[in-house]
């Protein structure tokens, strides 16, 4: 599987998730990927997405670029589970990650503390690309 590398160095996904009551909730997070495909995002642990998760760990994201007509619209839509990256080997991989891509974060301790770092691992992809024609798509299962 290739994905697009210009996607994924992209800032902001959207995050989709479900409450308790079966209302779905849509947030754009700034995001970064590791070579695993794993999607880190930090969020306060009392919004209403981190508190779908703690229900539901079941998400969709969406990542696309702004477009002006049809013919550029290209993005990923996934379908995976979000869990919170316990501290440790794991949460300092993730946050090298995360700020690699994102360095004014190194600024904001206190801002980082107060927050929760997720990891979305997708199960299901989909590329859209109507660059190779109207509609195109190719999809992705990943164990």
């Amino acid at each position: 599987m290739h994905l697009p590398p210009d996607l994924l160095s992209l800032t902001t996904m959207t995050l989709a998730t479900t409450g308790p009551d079966g209302r779905p909730h849509a947030a754009s997070v700034y995001f970064a990927a590791d070579k695993n495909l794993r999607f880190y995002f930090f969020s306060d642990v009392e919004s209403q997405h981190s508190r779908d998760i703690q229900d539901n760990p079941l998400a969709a994201v969406t990542l696309y670029p702004e477009c002006k007509n049809w013919q550029e619209i290209r993005g990923l839509q996934m379908r995976g589970e979000v869990d919170r990256v316990a501290e440790g080997a794991a949460w300092q991989a993730a946050w090298q990650c995360y700020a690699s891509k994102f360095p004014f974060v190194l600024d904001l301790e206190s801002v980082i503390a107060s927050n929760a770092l997720f990891a979305f691992q997708p199960s299901w992809i989909r590329l859209v690309d109507n660059h190779r024609g109207f509609g195109f798509k190719q999809e992705w299962t990943l164990p």
